[in-house]
């Protein structure tokens, strides 16, 4: 698919999009998969070797572009990128600010190329501030953000959700609204910017109605297990089975709440399930949901539960997922190549993402055949001269 690649290939609404990636790890890449699945034209420009975590043929995070090797500490391979920038829509990069203008790849080197660039920077601490220029990963971010305190259903000690929260809730996910943001922005004003995409930022503003329930002293924010939604009543919580697996109980409102009490109340036994804000009997409504849910296996619940408006679900594993009748249905996830992984979201009625090349087995796989579909003409003299390189 790459040999003799061709640009505007993609069919999602992005088709046309032209975007330079310098290679970082995290929230970059899952934004430019994110770009790239919607159908623009992404060219990963890579370092020799590449570096860092994750690359390679499962990272899926660096699916749908072409993975192109410079060296970027050649003045002639800082010049290619530079051309590269003069056809481009947008740049992303994710290094400590002030390294692409060490590299002469910073904004002002860039937009004196293309004024109409959007060019987009995704750190953890952003472009300013005591913390710019300091390490961290998603963990050390949604610490600060104060997004970790209160996640988890222990009381004495917070628990973090991988990765999701940071690098890719408030990371790639705000690194991509700025783009497009800004591309709009371009196509009237006829000027590029600089996009300051940064986790804390975007962490701290998926909180936002949280800070509300904080002011209207509905959230407390010194206590875990104290709210509506993170475990502090007992019909919003997680419950385990016979089998050792979990099941998600949500019924909040009073209707669904009906609804999980009529289709519950078969397996109770002796026991009785108290007002849905009965506070007195919160401990009680707890030990009556988890000695009921104890007795049957995660499906046989699902099988109880799974259609109605309980708002019961099975806690499922990556793989079950994708073979849930409802996810398989809609193509939620998919096998491309060989390896399962997510289809591009969300749908479009009119341009339909479809996924793109693999991720480059090396860095560098499709230099020579990138570089002169962005219209590098001198391709083979700069591999000759070891500035662009060939993964093998």
């Amino acid at each position: 698919m790459i040999a003799g690649m061709q640009l505007g290939q993609g069919t999602g609404p992005l088709q046309g999009v032209k975007v330079v990636e310098i290679a970082g790890i995290g929230p970059g890449p899952h934004g430019c998969q994110i770009l790239a699945d919607l159908g623009a034209d992404v060219i990963r420009v890579e370092r020799p070797g590449g570096g860092g975590l994750g690359g390679g043929p499962h990272d899926l995070t660096t699916r749908g572009r072409p993975s192109v090797a410079l060296d970027l500490k050649r003045p002639e391979a800082v010049e290619t990128v530079l051309r590269l920038v003069e056809s481009a829509d947008v740049l992303v990069e994710g290094m400590r600010p002030g390294v692409t203008e060490r590299l002469g790849l910073g904004p002002d080197d860039c937009l004196a190329r293309n004024p109409r660039l959007v060019y987009a920077r995704m750190t953890g601490w952003g472009q300013t501030g005591p913390l710019a220029e300091a390490a961290g990963h998603d963990l050390t971010y949604i610490a600060t953000a104060g997004a970790l305190f209160g996640l988890g259903q222990d009381p004495a000690r917070p628990h973090f959700p991988m990765n999701l929260l940071g690098d890719f809730g408030g990371g790639s996910t705000y690194l991509v609204i700025g783009i497009l943001a800004a591309l709009l922005e371009a196509r009237v004003s006829g000027k590029g910017q600089v996009v300051d995409a940064a986790i804390v930022d975007g962490a701290a503003h998926l909180q936002t109605m949280f800070y509300g329930q904080v002011a209207a002293g509905a959230h407390q924010p010194g206590r875990r297990v104290s709210g509506m939604l993170d475990g502090g009543i007992p019909f919003y919580d997680v419950y385990g089975t016979s089998d050792g697996r979990h099941v998600a109980v949500g019924p909040l409102e009073s209707k669904f709440y009906a609804e999980f009490c009529t289709r519950l109340a078969p397996y109770l036994g002796e026991r009785e399930m108290p007002g849905q804000y009965d506070l007195a009997r919160f401990a009680e409504m707890r030990e009556t949901l988890s000695a009921t849910f104890a007795t049957r296996t995660m499906a046989e619940w699902a099988e109880t539960f799974e259609g109605t408006d309980a708002c019961v679900a099975p806690i499922l594993t990556l793989t079950e997922a994708a073979e849930h009748p409802h996810l398989s249905a809609r193509g939620t996830l998919v096998e491309h190549e060989g390896v399962l992984q997510p289809a591009p979201a969300p749908r479009f009625s009119r341009t339909a993402p479809t996924l793109g090349a693999p991720p480059a087995a090396v860095p560098g796989a499709h230099t020579r055949a990138a570089l002169a579909a962005w219209g590098i003409d001198d391709v083979d003299a700069l591999v000759d001269a070891g500035v662009a390189l060939e993964g093998k």
